[in-house]
């Protein structure tokens, strides 16, 4: 019989989200560090992402180590943004706040776009090349 691990899964992030409502109410040094611990175990969008590749692997072995690449790939970009942040000043940092919601904006209109295949070159490809084959190639 097979275990469905969702139910868990989803038991342990409801905790974690309740926690981490409580702690918001506080107003600690110990409620910092726990609502950042706590933040660490709930995945972003792109986690999501890849742990949708991961499952797509021909096996576990292959499923592990796209997540462990993924998980290396992300070191240089954090670490970057960790040291990039020390060197910009308070009002460069108020700028690229406001920009970051149209930024955000022009790239769901360019899914939308790329979605609807109107055939715009480099925006929104008509050819179905993007689609899975409904028979792949597989040699």
């Amino acid at each position: 019989a097979k275990y469905n691990f969702s139910k868990p899964v989803f038991k342990l992030i409801s905790k974690i989200k309740t926690t981490l409502g409580s702690q918001f109410k506080n107003k600690s040094y110990k409620s910092l560090f726990t609502i950042g611990l706590l933040n660490g175990f709930l995945p972003c969008g792109m986690v999501y992402v890849a742990l949708f590749g991961a499952i797509a692997m021909q096996n576990e072995f292959y499923g592990i180590l796209y997540m462990i690449l993924f998980g290396l790939g992300t070191v240089p970009v954090m670490s970057s943004v960790i040291y990039i942040n020390s060197f910009l000043t308070i009002p460069v940092r108020n700028k690229i706040q406001k920009i970051i919601p149209f930024v955000a904006v022009i790239i769901g209109i360019l899914f939308i776009f790329r979605g609807l295949g109107l055939g715009i070159p480099y925006i929104s490809p008509s050819d179905m090349s993007l689609f899975v084959q409904s028979s792949p190639n597989c040699h």
